[in-house]
C-alpha cells in the first residue's frame, strides 16, 4: 500500500512537472509569434526563429510536433493518474482498469511514432534543407524506447483484457 501511494505522488509530481512545461512551451510558441524578441527570456529559451525566417510551414510544423508530444505526455500521466485512484487494490481485474491501460498503450505509442517521424523529419530538414535542428532533438530523442514501452503495455492490457473475462466467466459459473 505504501509502493502504491508513494507510486501515486511520483505520478502527480510528473503530471503537475508534465503540465507546467506544455504550458511553458505553449506560452513559448505564442511569443515566438506575437513578441519574438523576448522568447531568449522565456522557458528552454526555445528560440526558432531561425526556422521562422526561412519557412513559415516548418516553423509550424515542428512546433505542432513539439506541442503533440508535450500534451500527450501531460495526458498520459493524466490517465495514470486517473487510473491509479479508482483502482480497487483488491479486485484489480475490472474493465476500467483494461480499458485505462489500453489507453496508457496507445498514448504512449502515440508519443513515440510522432517523436519517431519527427526526428526523421528534423534530420532531413537540418542535412538535405540546411535548417538548424538540432536543438529540437530533446523533444523526441526517446521516441524508440516510447515505442517499445507502449508493445509491452500493449500487451500487458491485452493480458489484463483476457483476466477480465476470465473473471466474468468465472463469476458467472459460480
Amino acid at each position: 500500500n505504501f509502493v502504491f501511494w508513494s507510486l501515486y505522488t511520483v505520478a502527480w509530481l510528473i503530471f503537475v512537472g508534465l503540465s507546467i512545461e506544455t504550458g511553458g512551451l505553449l506560452i513559448n510558441f505564442i511569443f515566438s509569434i506575437f513578441k519574438p524578441e523576448l522568447v531568449q527570456n522565456l522557458y528552454q529559451k526555445l528560440d526558432m526563429m531561425s526556422i521562422l525566417k526561412k519557412s513559415e510551414i516548418i516553423f509550424f510544423g515542428l512546433y505542432g510536433f513539439i506541442l503533440t508530444i508535450a500534451l500527450l505526455k501531460t495526458l498520459l500521466f493524466y490517465i495514470i493518474i486517473v487510473l491509479m485512484h479508482k483502482m480497487d487494490m483488491q479486485k484489480p481485474f475490472n474493465t476500467f482498469v483494461s480499458k485505462q491501460i489500453l489507453k496508457v498503450s496507445y498514448l504512449t505509442l502515440s508519443i513515440g511514432f510522432i517523436g519517431y517521424i519527427a526526428g526523421k523529419i528534423t534530420s532531413s530538414l537540418h542535412y538535405h534543407h540546411g535548417f538548424s535542428t538540432a536543438h529540437l532533438d530533446q523533444f523526441w530523442n526517446d521516441s524508440q524506447a516510447f515505442i517499445l514501452m507502449g508493445a509491452v503495455v500493449y500487451i500487458i492490457a491485452i493480458i489484463f483484457k483476457k483476466g477480465v473475462q476470465l473473471q466474468t466467466e468465472n463469476e458467472l459459473t459460480i
